[in-house]
């Protein structure tokens, strides 16, 4: 009875403990993926951590004063201002509008098949399209400024003035409202009706229900979309290059817009110093939010 149990227990312990063999098997099928991120990311990055201590011009050991230049730049100071006010106004906004129009939509059920597609419009449209309709829309010479001034108000001079960081903004907003969107009804259609049904039941209104029940179920979504959002608002450089330039007006003049000045004068020594900061602040982001995450969700 004994010898019994003790197989029993050794065959148990077979199913607990995986042998080498299939140890092994998930980083063999990860290793062609691997190879790749530290070929074409990883050993580039490190290399760009090791030029930033250096001088360009005969690889001196010059220590921080490459980031004490960067960080001295006015340049650097100017982009590095308007891209976090850039982020500060455009992820709330985006956050809470794709949000408001993901309950809408699923609120309207089956009617909002065709309301779905025209907010996902702006992913499939080809950025030249995108570029090219904003530029007749918001020119001095325009469509905007024609309609201002056919019903007698004055034309303005968009992105030549400060409100070319309102015209930024709303193609970021346009472009991206959609893909958010999404996001947010996929984590919407997993919150189970019979909490809602429960809580009407106890008298709850539609203000609790959402506080209560749809805010907390949401939060891993919202990270995630947080993060994306984050991510996509570094690709707007795309657009504002194509619509004002490499050097637009100082209103929308970004990080992006100075990292493609920097390269294309081979001002190595700023440009690297600048990409090891921009991805330690990105890097810490990233981790204080995974953590933040963690830590809410085991307080649920």
């Amino acid at each position: 009875m004994q010898k019994k149990q003790r197989r029993l227990w050794v065959k148990k312990c077979s199913f607990t403990f995986p042998n080498k063999r299939e140890k092994l098997i998930p980083w063999i099928l990860l290793a062609p993926s691997l190879t790749g991120v530290s070929v074409f990311i990883l050993i580039p990055f490190a290399d760009v951590v090791r030029r930033s201590f250096l001088q360009a011009v005969g690889g001196r050991f010059v220590g921080l004063e490459n980031y004490k230049n960067v960080l001295e730049n006015t340049a650097f100071r100017l982009a590095a201002g308007n891209t976090v006010r850039f982020l500060a106004v455009c992820l709330p906004l985006l956050l809470g509008l794709s949000l408001l129009f993901g309950i809408l939509l699923l609120q309207a059920g089956k009617r909002s098949s065709l309301l779905k597609s025209g907010f996902l419009l702006p992913m499939a449209v080809p950025a030249g399209s995108v570029v090219l309709f904003w530029q007749l829309f918001f020119d001095k010479n325009g469509i905007l400024n024609e309609a201002l001034q056919h019903f007698g108000g004055k034309g303005v001079d968009y992105m030549n003035t400060p409100k070319a960081f309102g015209v930024l903004v709303a193609v970021y907003l346009w472009k991206n409202l959609g893909y958010d969107m999404i996001l947010w009804l996929s984590g919407l259609m997993g919150i189970p009706d019979s909490l809602y049904e429960a809580a009407k039941m106890d008298g709850a209104g539609g203000w609790k229900c959402f506080l209560h029940i749809t805010c907390p179920l949401l939060l891993p979504t919202a990270f995630l979309t947080g993060i994306l959002s984050l991510v996509n608002a570094f690709k707007v450089f795309r657009e504002a290059w194509m619509i004002a330039g490499n050097y637009p007006h100082d209103s929308i003049y970004m990080l992006q817009n100075l990292f493609n000045n920097w390269f294309l004068k081979l001002d190595m020594q700023k440009m690297t110093a600048a990409a090891v900061m921009l991805a330690v602040v990105l890097g810490c982001i990233l981790i204080g939010s995974q953590k933040i995450e963690e830590k809410w969700g085991q307080g649920m």
